[in-house]
Parts: C-alpha cells; sequence; structure tokens
C-alpha cells in the first residue's frame, strides 16, 4: 500500500506508488566530458557541471528538460533544472523523466532526499549513479505530478523575479552613490536634484554631528538573556540580539569603532541608520546629525576612512573617538540633504521589500515541499 502526502491538489485521492529512481527516468547518467578552455563567460549554449552553472561553450550535448544533480564537490547533491540545449558535464548526474512521470516533479522530489547525504565519503565527495537510482520514493499519477511542477515552478518563478528586481535596485544605488557624491576631490556631484548648483562644502564630522558616545552601555550575552524584547541591541556590525530596555530613541548614524570592516569598505557597510528604541554598546560611535540622518549614513556607509583608523595592539583596527570626529565630508546644503537621505531611502526600502518577499516565498517552498512530498 502506497503513502499519501499531508497537502494535496483538489481531486487527488489516490495512493501514491514506491518505486526506484531507475524505474521513473528514461535518462539516469553523468554527462560528458569538456575541457576547461572551451568554457568561457559567454557563449551559445550553457554548460552545467556539479556545482550548477559553470559557463557557455560552442555546442550542446542535450536539448530538452532535465533535473540535474551535483555527483561532485563540495556542493555534491545539488540541484539544478535546465530547459532547452545545454551541456552536461561529468561532474553532473543528467536525469529525464520517462513518458509515464514529470521531469520538472523528478528534480523537485529529488530535491528533498537530501542526496548529499549518499556521497562517498572520501576527500572528494561524489554521488555514483549505481547507487542513485536504487533508491525508492513514491511517486503519483503522472496528472498529480504536472500539478506540482507547475505549482513549485511558479513559486521559483515569482523568487527569482523578486530576487531580479532586487538587484536591479542595489545596481542603481551603486551607481547613484557614484554619481550624486563628489568624486576625486571634486565640489559637487555629477548628477543632482534640479534647482541645486551650489558648491558642497567641506566639513568635519564633528561639525556636522553630536558624539554621543558617553551614553552607550555594553551588555554581555549571559545578561542580555535575562531581559529578553523587542528592542535591537546595536554593535559593531549590526544587531546583536534584542533586549526590553532602551538607550537611545531617534534616528542616529553608528559609525564602526573597530573591526576589520574598514577595509573592506567597499562592499560592507561601515555605518547604520537607526531609528526608534535602540540600544548601543562600546563598539559602534553613537552620533546624531545637525542635518539629515539619513544622508549622513549614506555618506558614511562605504567611505574610505582607513587614513583615520589607528592599530590597536598587533593587528586590531580601532577608529577613536578624536579621530573619528576630525573625519571630512562634502556636505550640500541641508534642502539638498534632505532630498538625496530620502532618495536613497526609497531604493533601501524596496531592497528591503524584495528581499523580504524572497524570504517568504522561500518558506512558503519549503514548507509546501515537506507537505506535499511523501
Amino acid at each position: 500500500m502506497g503513502n499519501t502526502p499531508e497537502i494535496r491538489f483538489k481531486g487527488f485521492t489516490d495512493d501514491w506508488e514506491q518505486r526506484k529512481l531507475g524505474e521513473v527516468a528514461q535518462e539516469f547518467k553523468s554527462g560528458n566530458s569538456l575541457k576547461a578552455d572551451e568554457i568561457d563567460i559567454t557563449g551559445d549554449y550553457p554548460v552545467y557541471g556539479g556545482n550548477g552553472l559553470r559557463g557557455y561553450t560552442s555546442t550542446y550535448n542535450h536539448d530538452g528538460e532535465y533535473a540535474l544533480i551535483g555527483r561532485q564537490g563540495a556542493l555534491c547533491g545539488n540541484m539544478n533544472y535546465s530547459a532547452g540545449k545545454a551541456y552536461f558535464t561529468e561532474h553532473a548526474v543528467v536525469v529525464k523523466a520517462d513518458e509515464n512521470n514529470d521531469t520538472r516533479f523528478l528534480y523537485y522530489m529529488l530535491d528533498t532526499m537530501n542526496l548529499g547525504q549518499y556521497s562517498d565519503q572520501s576527500a572528494q565527495p561524489g554521488l555514483a549513479v549505481n547507487k542513485l537510482v536504487k533508491l525508492e520514493n513514491s511517486f503519483p499519477k503522472k496528472e498529480e505530478q504536472q500539478q506540482m511542477g507547475a505549482y513549485f515552478r511558479s513559486l521559483d518563478h515569482l523568487i527569482t523575479l523578486h530576487q531580479r528586481k532586487c538587484d536591479e535596485v542595489k545596481s542603481l544605488k551603486k551607481y547613484m552613490l557614484q554619481k550624486m557624491f563628489p568624486q576625486n576631490e571634486q565640489k559637487v556631484p555629477e548628477i543632482r536634484f534640479e534647482g541645486f548648483t551650489e558648491a558642497w562644502e567641506q566639513r568635519k564630522l564633528g561639525e556636522v554631528t553630536q558624539c554621543l558616545d558617553s551614553e552607550r552601555v555594553p551588555i554581555n550575552s549571559e545578561e542580555r538573556e535575562k531581559i529578553p524584547g523587542e528592542i535591537p541591541y546595536y554593535g559593531a556590525g549590526n544587531i546583536q540580539g534584542y533586549i526590553n530596555k532602551f538607550l537611545f530613541d531617534e534616528e542616529l548614524v553608528l559609525l564602526l569603532e573597530d573591526g576589520d570592516a574598514f577595509d573592506d569598505f567597499r562592499t560592507k557597510e561601515i555605518a547604520q541608520y537607526i531609528c526608534g528604541k535602540t540600544w548601543v554598546n562600546n563598539h559602534a560611535h553613537v552620533l546624531r546629525p545637525l542635518g539629515d540622518a539619513y544622508f549622513l549614513y549614506v555618506t558614511l556607509s562605504h567611505k574610505d576612512i582607513r587614513n583615520w583608523v589607528q592599530l590597536a595592539g598587533a593587528s586590531r583596527k580601532k577608529l577613536v573617538q578624536k579621530s573619528m570626529l576630525n573625519i571630512e565630508l562634502f556636505m550640500p546644503h541641508i534642502i539638498e540633504q534632505k532630498k538625496i537621505g530620502q532618495y536613497f531611502s526609497n531604493l533601501d526600502h524596496l531592497i528591503t521589500l524584495h528581499q523580504q518577499k524572497c524570504e517568504e516565498l522561500k518558506k512558503i517552498k519549503k514548507f509546501m515541499l515537506q507537505k506535499m512530498f511523501v
């Protein structure tokens, strides 16, 4: 007697049948070898290997819809899906359902099976095809498989759509950060809002902020566990936890005081914008902007301040308060600050919305994969 999943589409009541993977596939084998110099970043056909897309090449060895299992390497057992003409290397196991089963359903089913657990425990983990084909699972009729495959495909499409939108907004933000702030000691940016023509003034950070470092209070993790709550507790990198007390309740900018991110300022933010009830420890400088808070945050978030950073000990880098207050910035009039701050606040809001939607959809997909498969 077969099994049935907890959640099913309306109209399906038949038991699922236990089958070996090799019994439901017309193709279940490794791909073909391809020389590294035949793979490029552009080309006519995608090349899939053990860890997914490797690049492109001028020829193909498969045409159609296929589920791909990574059979070697750190991501052994990972799943990919290919539709159309493509080249699959020997590091991928190529799977295509037979006429009584659906390849896309098979792809999602295989993804739930944690195939990496069946790899040999050598220095280079690998999956053997002759072992995989003997694995068993429960299968519904093809019509139910097709509906399930289409459902999860639609979820993946939405996830990809929001991720793409998120990446587009991030790219726009990166571009506008370069264009809307003066570069190379220039006093005006390349792109400005209409009506603003005055040169930006060079100011020291201590002239445009009030430093609130003396109000910071560190709480160790053991003590924080005794006061759980919903108020964010900030440290050097970001939120370190949540407690039920607060020190600040306003718009502020936090600037990294110590750590390694000073050297990674191009890819990691060294400043944070906080608003509302918060608690901050002694690993981030607390600044109350005299102008627009979000403008200051954007100004500092990826700024190269290494000239003001000192070594504390053998290798630990630290931005002491005196040096921090002497950091030089170019600042426009407060009205222009507010416009720029609002513009980047809107971009960050869009990025957050798309990221949240992606996470929600991923959680739904994970839940439904658990409930719709046996």
